[in-house]
């Protein structure tokens, strides 16, 4: 069973490029792993450390004026590849929800698989985010996935996102797919037997 997901308020990480594909969210030659673990050290790694390894002090996860479980990433996020590998990164490093005003398809229902929440937003919404962050790196925003709003609480604006149903109440309970299944056996159990009576 995973965390319960209702309400999340956190500052946030800004990634304001567009068009990030998964090969640069994590490299095709960390993908040798299995397992999910470790990931994460990975994330963005041609963007966070340079060829000898050193971390390049520019780039936004190196700079410690920025925290949170929210990664809030420009337009087209997700693109390229389908690798799964890289919502396992984002999820390994730390981040419960991802903002953005687009999402690659696959790479979105890949994020969802792994407990990662990605929120769709309008552009306007998207910018004025930017803009908050930048001005306060103190700044906070409120996931509220019942709901399904989330709220910018220095303006106070709020939106709404859409979800998949199913897995909106996989994340409130805590499930995954299979665990999801094995709650519902006795009404899955009871629907056989009816229908084999």
């Amino acid at each position: 069973m995973k965390e319960k997901f209702t309400t999340i308020t956190s500052t946030c990480i800004p990634l304001p490029i567009e068009n990030v594909d998964t090969d640069q969210i994590i490299p095709a030659r960390f993908l040798k792993a299995t397992s999910r673990d470790g990931f994460g050290d990975n994330l963005f790694r041609d963007w966070r450390f340079d060829k000898d390894g050193n971390p390049i002090g520019s780039f936004v996860l190196n700079d410690p004026t920025y925290s949170g479980c929210i990664l809030v990433a420009g337009k087209n996020f997700g693109s390229g590849s389908s690798r799964e590998h890289a919502a396992w990164a984002i999820h390994d490093y730390g981040f419960r929800v991802v903002v953005s005003s687009f999402f690659a398809d696959i790479h979105k229902q890949n994020e969802l698989n792994c407990f990662v929440l990605p929120v769709t937003v309008s552009d306007d919404f998207l910018a004025e985010l930017f803009a908050t962050i930048s001005s306060d790196h103190a700044a906070q925003v409120k996931v509220d996935l019942p709901a399904q709003t989330i709220t910018n609480l220095s303006s106070g604006r709020t939106e709404h996102f859409d979800i998949n149903p199913y897995k909106k109440q996989c994340f409130i309970e805590g499930l995954d797919d299979i665990e999801y299944l094995l709650s519902r056996r006795a009404d899955i159990e009871r629907f056989e037997s009816q229908r084999q009576s």
